[in-house]
């Protein structure tokens, strides 16, 4: 697959075309097809945000962009590939930001389902993220008794990608979303309240909530989570 460069343009992000308020599932959600390579813009702008499917044995031909991409693989597995014999395998639950300014391809054995993001250069990223590295999103933050612990992977004013992991017994108690936000269950369980509503998400699955949506997050056991946001 051949796929055309993204332009680039800074202005506020459109809403997210996903579902909202309700447990879902990336990988269940877009399953490849025999045979074909398969996009699905989710939100376009700046940090735009995209699902891709790969069928076993495809592969998207290197291309060279100005931004980072940041892969969260959901389903399969995942090599991304460069020059100069550049090649780095994803597994489940694993993330790369792929380089800039250089040509990058993907490609898969088994057929992949994965989530991109676009990251400028000038976006704040975590030092304890390497770019061109596979990191595994729920090894960045440690359990602790009692705590619920945050990093920040990367960030500018309009978007934030967080790892959090909480104890058992802790939470976030309801509050507004500032903006759209989507959930990466990584480990254990949760109970999500959305506007009055308890949903028990566990590790792979995903939730959506809407801005200005009322929430909470409780960890009736320990659980670690990714969050991305969005900010108008």
């Amino acid at each position: 697959m051949i796929r055309i460069p993204t332009i680039e343009r800074r202005h506020h992000m459109q809403g997210m075309k996903e579902k909202v308020g309700e447990v879902f599932s990336i990988a269940e959600d877009n399953r490849p097809v025999a045979g074909c390579t398969i996009s699905k813009a989710v939100q376009n702008g700046t940090n735009a945000i995209s699902y891709f499917s790969l069928a076993a044995g495809t592969d998207i031909s290197a291309e060279i962009y100005p931004s980072y991409k940041m892969i969260l693989l959901a389903k399969g597995d995942l090599i991304v590939y460069g020059r100069d014999g550049y090649e780095r395998k994803l597994a489940v639950g694993e993330g790369i930001f792929t380089p800039a300014d250089q040509p990058v391809g993907m490609r898969t054995d088994q057929g992949a389902v994965y989530t991109e993001i676009s990251i400028l250069k000038e976006d704040i990223m975590n030092s304890a993220i390497k770019v061109g590295e596979v990191f595994k999103l729920a090894e960045l933050v440690p359990y602790q008794e009692g705590k619920i612990i945050n990093m920040d992977v990367v960030h500018n004013d309009r978007m934030k990608f967080v790892v959090m992991a909480f104890d058992r017994g802790t939470g976030l108690s309801e509050h507004a979303a500032p903006g759209e936000a989507i959930i990466f269950a990584l480990d254990g369980e949760a109970v999500i309240g959305y506007e009055g509503k308890d949903h028990r998400i566990k590790a792979g699955e995903n939730f959506h909530f809407a801005k200005g949506g009322l929430h909470s997050v409780k960890a009736n056991e320990r659980f670690k989570m990714g969050l991305l946001l969005t900010l108008e």
